[in-house]
């Protein structure tokens, strides 16, 4: 129970509406220690000063949130990437096919697959594309689904991509998030993004999402792809092992990737 003053914990307040997404009276009634028509009178004057925007129940923050270029990305957190992305070639078995979501880390498990062999490999992102085509495996079978380019992510998005996927089916899917909880599912800039998610892994037997430490348990957008009823997440060994527990309280599985050596 934290019991701050009524400015420093409006403060607080409009800090985990930006990095939870929605906040409800009850939880921050619960966190702050005081009554929950106290934080419905925080709210009202936060909405009032523009900070926030009132919802059933709750707020959500009007803090922008700049989204991170794919080129950014790839510079961030490499040898984590690395790691989730051993670990997830070594589940891939000789003869599958498999989907790669746009991102980083997939891209960083594109770069794990050329070396594997009687492998059907499909992507949305132009990063994993290049590092197979680059790789010129002569035993690697390669699709793209096309639709409209997302410059940001360097990845396709649109119905032309959906309609393409409703045509396939895969083994494995490999997702990428840009922030991931254990009751929302993965979280992404915009709605586009998480419907083609959410039919990504709908065509996938099995379905892993690829996010390092810092992604676990963050909401930096309100967007969000709902999981299926199985899936398994695969992150880094620099995660809090209390971040996790929501992840295993649900009953999912949850798999931290060994560091790769002469990566410390």
């Amino acid at each position: 129970m934290d019991r701050l003053r009524s400015g420093p914990r409006r403060d607080r307040i409009v800090e985990m509406a930006s990095s939870n997404g929605l906040t409800s009276v009850e939880e921050l009634s619960a966190t702050f220690g005081v009554t929950p028509s106290t934080i419905r009178r925080d709210l009202a004057l936060l909405t009032t000063q523009g900070k926030l925007a009132r919802t059933y129940g709750g707020a959500l923050s009007l803090e922008p949130h700049p989204e991170a270029s794919l080129r950014q990305r790839l510079g961030q957190a490499h040898a984590a990437k690395r790691a989730i992305a051993a670990w997830a070639a070594s589940q891939i078995v000789p003869g599958e096919s498999v989907l790669l979501d746009g991102g980083s880390t997939t891209a960083a498990l594109a770069q794990e697959l050329t070396g594997l062999r009687h492998l059907s490999v499909s992507t949305i992102g132009l990063p994993a594309l290049e590092v197979l085509v680059e790789a010129e495996p002569a035993d690697l079978e390669i699709v793209l689904l096309g639709g409209r380019l997302r410059p940001m992510s360097q990845s396709f998005v649109g119905p032309v991509t959906e309609q393409a996927l409703e045509r396939m089916t895969f083994d494995r899917a490999f997702m990428g998030a840009d922030g991931v909880r254990a009751d929302r599912g993965i979280n992404e800039k915009d709605l586009e993004q998480t419907r083609l998610k959410e039919l990504m892994m709908s065509r996938a037997d099995h379905v892993y999402v690829l996010a390092d430490a810092s992604k676990i348990g963050q909401a930096p957008f309100h967007a969000w792809a709902v999981m299926p009823a199985r899936w398994t997440l695969v992150t880094d060994s620099g995660v809090d092992p209390a971040a996790l527990e929501p992840f295993r309280a649900k009953g999912i599985d949850v798999e931290v990737a060994p560091d790769l050596p002469g990566t410390d």
